[in-house]
């Protein structure tokens, strides 16, 4: 979930490129950073960066918080050096303070150690590096490796590398470890689980937890795999974790532009990737064509099949099952990652599971598939991120084609998600050009929900809310998985309290809450759910509530009311007037859209 980049290269202000490429990371997590920067004597003019030894001493900023918007307040902006390492941190072990903050330290200074996931048996180790005379200085798990470095590189005059590969393998976990030390001009790493990125410049090279950071300097990446080191020197050197022997790296070319990856004339990027949804949903409608069908087929094939994500995309996985029930007639399953483990017993050599991920490394949607692969099922993944893990865990593979999502809450990920399942189920009722039509009708009402007037009738409504502490939201067949996903949008960016259910479970126990003036949005689709959800509307209105209609047409009993016109996908339409509510609630309560407290992009710890 945190943040990791890491600069070896000609240029002799490391600092601030790692700098900037934290900034692209940010997203990673925003509970603290710091850098460290191997401080050169003089600078370094030889090509092979490797070759000067036993120059230098590690410099490190720690700070708490968000980065600053620029650097010029760090000691760091005055100091020349061509290799550093920086982290972002989301806090697992230890309270968000300076010492928890990475980059760690050796009890000599002379390693620094960055880190994202978490060490299973660090309490054991640690006892004994203390009883062995190493003082910690933090609470953190992390901690422990760069004294089980310091063992081996300054005790047993092993290489850097000979360390970090003696160190990973006593770690019982899922980690990314980035080391450097003061007496060779390097960057190692290791990685089993949490994602690590190579990326290939000319004259240097770049270490990032995704893409998204590198994409500022080069599109040539290497995607490490689990149980995989690297060193990097003067070129990219890959080891294998379990015995040490040299690989050939695989350089690939990321297809993504750095335009889509700023936030252009936008405030804020959620804003944007808001604004982004019509081309997607366009570019999947006119494009995936001969992809979905190729799926379909498989899916046809299938003797069970299961979609499985978490959070937002667990929601498109639920969207998913009403779509194939409803226009395939094709039975699926689904359930939330996480408890995936625990539903397994049942799968066979047999089975398809289709796991939905924006990021392709969330780690509750990596341990099941781990499961399904030993038990011979097929997977099909449906990513947004080239070389993610869950990518290439996938016997099939599709790309959300979606572009970076740099805000954590996601928008044009999950619609992206929902437009593929569209179309992959009207695939399967051979009704593909239908798929295409509805579509692009969607694309023509999304366009019109994100600009002017709708726009204003969605910030009357944000700022209705914007004093509640509590919001319902409720929907019926699709609309529920709507519903689902609205709540999340709300709560996640807004802080406030925000549940959705199924229309038909309120009586069954959540109307006990609602009194005079509780906001719930009702999602009423002109479809064959509307009387039902209208009617658990009027039984809400009778207590007190005060209902916000998302619909085509206007009821009696809304109070407040969005026009969403019946065009294209309701699933996809609906769930456009919850974003711009989420981010308009921030707006107004003055929080930060991008950056929810608590939470992160990438989920790649238990």
């Amino acid at each position: 979930m945190c943040g990791i980049f890491g600069y070896i290269g000609s240029k002799p202000n490391a600092s601030q490129i790692i700098f900037e490429g934290l900034k692209t990371l940010e997203y990673r997590g925003y509970d603290s950073w710091g850098i460290a920067i191997q401080k050169q004597e003089s600078i370094r003019q030889a090509q092979d960066v490797s070759r000067i030894k036993n120059k230098g001493r590690i410099e490190i900023e720690k700070q708490v918080g968000k980065l600053p918007a620029k650097l010029f307040n760090s000691k760091f902006s005055t100091l020349n050096s061509q290799l550093g390492i920086g982290h972002t941190r989301w806090a697992t072990h230890g309270g968000v303070t300076v010492p928890n903050s990475h980059p760690h330290l050796d009890c000599t200074d002379q390693i620094a150690v960055l880190h994202n996931g978490i060490i299973e048996n660090y309490h054991g180790i640690k006892e004994k590096l203390i009883q062995d005379g190493h003082k910690f200085k933090s609470e953190t798990d992390t901690e422990i490796i760069p004294h089980l470095l310091e063992n081996y590189v300054l005790n047993k005059k092993m290489s850097l590398l000979d360390a970090m590969r003696k160190t990973f393998n006593q770690l019982n976990g899922l980690n990314a470890i980035v080391a450097i030390n003061t007496n060779s001009s390097e960057i190692v790493a290791a990685k089993n689980g949490s994602p690590l990125i190579v990326g290939v410049g000319k004259d240097e090279l770049f270490l990032a937890s995704d893409s998204a950071g590198i994409l500022p300097h080069t599109k040539k990446v290497i995607f490490m795999k689990d149980n995989e080191m690297v060193r990097l020197g003067s070129s990219v050197e890959l080891f294998s974790l379990l015995d040490g022997k040299a690989l050939k790296p695989e350089i690939e070319t990321v297809s993504w532009d750095i335009e889509q990856a700023v936030r252009g004339k936008y405030k804020h990027f959620m804003l944007k990737e808001i604004n982004e949804q019509p081309l997607i949903i366009e570019t999947i409608a006119k494009s995936y064509t001969n992809k979905i069908v190729e799926l379909a087929t498989i899916i046809k094939k299938a003797k069970g099949t299961f979609f499985i994500g978490s959070g937002t995309a667990f929601h498109a996985c639920l969207a998913g099952t009403y779509l194939f029930s409803n226009i395939a007639k094709h039975h699926v399953n689904t359930a939330p990652a996480s408890e995936f483990n625990y539903l397994e017993d049942f799968l066979t050599p047999n089975s398809l599971i289709i796991p939905l991920s924006q990021s392709g490394e969330t780690i509750d949607v990596v341990e099941p598939l781990n499961h399904a692969k030993k038990k011979g099922s097929t997977i099909m993944s449906i990513v947004n991120v080239l070389g993610s893990t869950i990518y290439r865990m996938g016997d099939h593979k599709l790309l959300l084609g979606a572009g970076p999502e740099k805000a954590v809450a996601s928008t044009k990920a999950y619609i992206a998600k929902i437009a593929i399942l569209i179309m992959l189920s009207y695939a399967l009722a051979d009704k593909l050009d239908e798929a295409k039509r509805l579509l692009l009708q969607t694309v023509k009402e999304i366009d019109r929900l994100i600009k002017q007037p709708s726009l204003t009738q969605i910030k009357k409504v944000a700022k209705f809310l914007s004093s509640k502490e509590h919001i319902y939201v409720i929907g019926r067949g699709g609309a529920y998985a709507t519903a689902l996903e609205g709540a999340l949008k709300i709560k996640e960016v807004s802080y406030i309290h925000t549940e959705g259910l199924p229309g038909g479970e309120l009586k069954h126990g959540t109307i006990a809450l609602i009194d005079k003036g509780t906001p719930c949005i009702v999602l009423a689709p002109n479809d064959e759910t509307h009387d039902a959800i209208i009617s658990n509307a009027t039984e809400i209105k009778a207590r007190g509530g005060v209902i916000v209609g998302i619909s085509s047409k206007k009821s009696p009993v809304f109070d407040q009311w969005i026009e969403v016109k019946d065009l294209g996908s309701p699933l996809i339409t609906h769930v456009v007037p919850f974003q711009l509510l989420a981010y308009y609630l921030a707006v107004i309560k003055k929080l930060d859209p991008d950056k929810p407290r608590n939470l992160a992009k990438s989920v790649t710890v238990k």
